[in-house]
């Protein structure tokens, strides 16, 4: 029997239009609504736990550049690798199965990492395909699970409760390694405790597994068809933030070293950093949610970015706590935003899983030549102006990368494959 081939679906006349199937509700009960929020913050606090902990401990713990440069890499790359693995787990499992057995598998994560240093590179990479399925998955469950008024405060309390564990975490490294013995792995075990509550909080939406969620989701291709611009904007502007964030998530310690800020402080402004993600992360979607055009938020985010990174080249050491905040602000902001335009563009949950998809595979792909590209041009200049300077260059590429993926304007027909 030949295969049918991809037909094209119309575009939504707006963006944010009703799905064809009404979502979900997000509780029949007082208990039920708490549960879901609950397990959803403890989800939310655990997703970037264990990419804020080397940060603090690297200008202390003795890891070598080498050893830090592929730990800063292997996230995003591993994120953008396994995005794609989202859409079949969602396909298979449903989004409350899919985030359950990720939370499972970043648990599993949490405790290699703790078994030496080849333990740490493979938790990592675990980690780092767990958060890969949750980062696609999350924008689809709360579209699916909380009323579309809501869309904007929950995907603020994602970014805010991501930031908020990792700031707590970070802020506890260094404590923790002087507390120990000088033992980095105890250290590093903390991440094992929110990982394990995030398992648990998730559990009991497992019984809204497949309830209630219309017909069963579709391959959509937004590379192909009238969406390619769309697409393609929203895999530069979080290719391009993610590349920045994660850059600065690895190397602001080191950059505040050089300048001349006391090891220690320099560990605490990593805390301040992913504090400034948290508060970012949670204004900018909420803010973004409520317009129809998210370019003026965009535009916003980064001008905010830029003035942090011009602080770091003109007086570092002056005010590292300001820069340090600003930056968070600016790049959480950056970060958590994405979400909120995979929302509003798509037209419905298997749109929103694409474009989603499409956007962290491109992005995070993207991302991982930052830590190593700033690695290598900091060796070879002795500096970190050259590398800051970079960073400014990459916001102005931004800029521009986000006029499409900002306008609220409708999409040309997605291909989407029935099969």
């Amino acid at each position: 029997m030949p295969v049918p081939a991809p037909v094209p679906v119309p575009a939504a006349q707006s963006s944010g239009a009703p799905d064809p199937a009404p979502p979900r509700p997000a509780r029949k009960g007082p208990a039920t609504a708490v549960m879901l929020v609950i397990g959803f913050v403890l989800l939310s606090l655990n997703t970037r736990v264990a990419f804020g902990q080397l940060g603090p401990l690297a200008p202390v713990a003795g890891f070598g550049t080498g050893a830090l440069t592929v730990l800063g890499l292997l996230p995003p790359l591993c994120m953008g690798l396994f995005a794609p693995l989202a859409a079949t787990v969602r396909r298979r499992l449903g989004e409350e199965r899919g985030l359950f057995w990720a939370s499972a598998l970043l648990l599993a994560g949490a405790v290699v990492r703790v078994l030496g240093l080849p333990g740490l590179f493979v938790g990592t990479v675990l980690v780092s395909i767990a958060t890969a399925v949750v980062n696609v998955l999350i924008p689809v469950f709360v579209r699916s699970r909380f009323e579309p008024r809501r869309v904007g405060v929950m995907m603020g309390v994602y970014a805010l409760s991501m930031g908020a564990g990792s700031a707590l975490v970070a802020a506890l490294m260094v404590p923790v390694w002087e507390a120990s013995g000088h033992s980095w792995r105890t250290a590093i075990g903390l991440a094992v405790v929110p990982a394990a509550l995030a398992a648990l909080g998730i559990a009991p939406q497992l019984r809204y597994a497949g309830r209630g969620v219309g017909p069963a989701p579709v391959r959509v291709s937004v590379l192909g068809g009238g969406g390619r611009a769309l697409a393609w904007s929203l895999i530069a502007f979080f290719g391009l933030q993610t590349l920045l964030f994660y850059t600065t998530l690895a190397w602001l310690p080191a950059i505040l070293v050089d300048a001349g800020v006391a090891e220690g402080t320099a560990g605490g402004m990593q805390s301040l950093f992913i504090l400034g993600v948290a508060i970012g992360g949670f204004l900018t979607p909420v803010l973004a949610a409520a317009r129809a055009d998210q370019r003026p938020h965009l535009f916003a985010v980064l001008l905010i970015c830029g003035l942090g990174y011009a602080g770091l080249l003109a007086a570092p050491a002056s005010a590292p706590a300001i820069w340090s905040v600003v930056l968070g602000i600016g790049l959480g902001g950056g970060q958590a935003v994405a979400g909120v335009l995979y929302v509003k563009r798509g037209r419905d949950h298997d749109h929103v899983a694409a474009l989603s998809t499409a956007a962290q595979t491109g992005g995070y792909l993207l991302a991982a030549a930052g830590p190593v590209t700033a690695s290598v041009l900091h060796a070879v200049t002795d500096t970190w102006t050259v590398p800051l300077l970079a960073f400014l260059g990459v916001l102005l590429l931004s800029t521009v990368a986000s006029l499409r993926a900002g306008h609220d304007r409708p999409t040309g027909p997605a291909l989407v494959d029935r099969r």
